[in-house]
């Protein structure tokens, strides 16, 4: 029996239903796409559910999509979102520039008695 003739019972509504978003923003593994298409396509409840949440993703997308935040701002957010948890929680933040991509380190500091 191949993955493909496993009945759409295998996998709860719950799961299939808390992973809505994920298949629809395309955030699962093509192996997780095929089984949640699969329950989706064979129970007609979860179905209904899909399409609703599309439905509402795509007027979301519609009457919220055009408005982004400065760069400035979400710059300036960034920096105080950064401050804020080295001085609050009591971590050392280490930020590295890459072409690709940022990565951040962040190191918990140790008080010295």
């Amino acid at each position: 029996m191949s993955s493909e003739d496993v009945p759409a019972e295998k996998m709860p509504c719950e799961d299939a239903l808390a992973e809505i978003y994920l298949l629809l923003d395309r955030e699962c593994s093509p192996e997780r796409d095929a089984e949640l298409r699969r329950h989706i396509e064979d129970c007609p409840p979860c179905l209904e559910e899909y399409g609703i949440d599309e439905q509402i993703k795509h007027l979301l997308a519609r009457k919220c999509g055009g408005d982004l935040a400065p760069a400035e701002l979400k710059s300036r957010l960034r920096a105080s979102i950064r401050q804020t948890v080295a001085t609050q929680g009591g971590v050392t933040i280490e930020r590295t520039e890459r072409t690709e991509r940022t990565e951040i380190t962040v190191e918990q500091r140790t008080t010295s008695d």
